[in-house]
């Protein structure tokens, strides 16, 4: 059925009840029009953390050209804030030479802004902070932060566990967790 086939239907009060075919004189109750929402923001979104934008915006650490890599690695964003993108594609894109972006993604890297990820290929993965922003599902981001605080917890507890241990406990400790060398070890003790 044509738009331009339709018009108003009227019941005996002057109100609306549907439509009827100006043609046939088929009887319309009202479309019901079903299908996928409209993305008001086209292909991509982040969702960003406000007071971050403004730490961002307030830190003199970060210059221009800093501003130009971490906006273009947001801009291109993938799921779960992963990006696989080389320092040469960037520099490409962006028109800097390599070592202005490698300053720039070392910048970001030590002030956490951005994680260095995976080497696949001949390029590392990266992704954002977090903290800073987020593209994907807020439960995904849910899950993120409540794996982090149990990381940091456990960490936390470890530390205090450590720190009332004996010698002898501390020492069995890091040869379980391969930070002693065994070998080194019997050479120190005494031969028989």
């Amino acid at each position: 059925m044509a738009v331009t086939r339709i018009k108003p239907l009227y019941d005996k009060l002057g109100k609306i009840k549907g439509y009827v075919d100006k043609y046939s004189g088929e009887e319309f109750g009202f479309p019901v029009l079903i299908g996928r929402k409209r993305n008001p923001y086209g292909n991509g979104w982040v969702m960003n953390n406000q007071d971050a934008v403004i730490a961002l915006a307030k830190d003199k650490d970060i210059k221009g050209e800093t501003h130009r890599v971490l906006w273009f690695i947001v801009g291109i964003l993938d799921f779960e804030n992963w990006v696989q993108l080389s320092i040469t594609e960037i520099a490409n894109e962006l028109d800097l030479k390599q070592p202005s972006v490698s300053r720039a993604m070392k910048v970001l890297e030590n002030k956490q802004i951005i994680f260095r990820g995976p080497k696949v290929g001949r390029s590392y993965a990266f992704m954002l902070n977090p903290e800073f922003g987020w593209k994907g599902k807020v439960k995904n981001l849910d899950d993120y932060r409540r794996e982090k605080e149990e990381e940091e917890n456990n960490r936390e507890k470890r530390q205090r566990l450590e720190k009332n241990l004996s010698k002898e406990d501390k020492l069995i400790m890091a040869i379980k967790q391969g930070k002693v060398d065994i070998e080194k070890l019997y050479d120190l003790l005494p031969k028989e």
